[in-house]
């Protein structure tokens, strides 16, 4: 049952939900821990951090892992793993496609957990899984919390749980010492920007349009204005993504955000190697020097 389900039935109240009879465990605080150094790290270098997104297991497990650390060696600061899912609402054609790869090439969440386990020994870059509420709920979010925090996992961004509904999910989280990251949009008025705000931890996900992921050839005009008006409501970083695809694009929302999500643009590097699943991993590392080349 969703926590809005329980509160739709009486049986749990949001301010119940959200009040934690309990702290994080401390053996776990490093996770959070990495990605507050990592902004911190970035903004003494006068760099926003670079988060890399592409989907786990896509084309295949082997290959995930040795792209993801690729990805590390050759200058992502956070690497958002997508975990793969039938019906990925908030993404565009490529990252749809990513997860049919990953999914047909026989994908698990044992093939999620030895991913992480294994770029987990590669690198101490933070990692963040990009997923929806369905995974964490049919195999239990306290459950799934536990074992992506064990096998490396920094924190979650869930696309379709929303701080209303996140009461199971942020207990859990707290618990293992997962941050939360929650998505503000273009369209997320100022009231509501304080609520995510106040639940989330490790990072502002800004969407900077509306849709679905995908490559673009512009960015949005109103990227200074936004996100200022985010900044009046918290302290935590602040990073752009969605369209996010050029060098250009980099360095222009390096101006005024602490971080720079592109997803769309390395997936594609991915797609066009899956017949040559042994030159992706120097594919895509060229690729993000080529996106901070300034």
């Amino acid at each position: 049952m969703r926590p809005s389900d329980r509160i739709a039935k009486g049986k749990l109240t949001p301010k119940a939900d959200f009040a934690l009879p309990f702290g994080p465990n401390p053996a776990c605080l490093k996770s959070m821990d990495r990605l507050a150094q990592t902004f911190a790290r970035c903004k003494a270098e006068s760099r926003p951090a670079f988060v890399s997104y592409v989907c786990a297991g896509d084309p295949d497990v082997a290959t995930s892992k040795a792209i993801l650390l690729s990805l590390a060696q050759n200058g992502a600061d956070i690497l958002e793993v997508g975990v793969p899912f039938s019906d990925p609402l908030a993404d565009g054609l490529t990252n749809q496609l990513a997860s049919q790869r990953a999914l047909e090439g026989g994908m698990t969440y044992d093939g999620l957990l030895d991913i992480l386990r294994a770029v987990r020994a590669g690198t101490d870059k933070p990692m963040v899984l990009y997923c929806y509420y369905n995974l964490l709920f049919s195999f239990g979010v306290e459950n799934y919390c536990r074992k992506v925090r064990e096998a490396g996992c920094d924190g979650l961004l869930v696309l379709d749980c929303p701080p209303e509904e996140a009461g199971d999910l942020i207990a859990a989280s707290k618990l293992h010492g997962l941050a939360n990251i929650f998505i503000v949009a273009p369209t997320t008025p100022s009231a509501r920007i304080g609520l995510i705000a106040k639940h989330a931890t490790g990072f502002i996900y800004y969407v900077s349009r509306e849709g679905v992921t995908g490559e673009r050839s512009e960015l949005a005009t109103n990227l200074t204005s936004a996100v200022a008006e985010i900044r009046k409501h918290t302290a935590l970083p602040i990073c752009v993504g969605f369209g996010v695809s050029t060098a250009a694009h980099v360095q222009a929302i390096a101006k005024v955000a602490d971080g720079v999500v592109v997803g769309s643009a390395l997936v594609n590097v991915v797609a066009a190697h899956k017949d040559k699943k042994g030159e992706a991993a120097a594919a895509i590392g060229a690729k993000v020097r080529e996106l901070l080349a300034k």
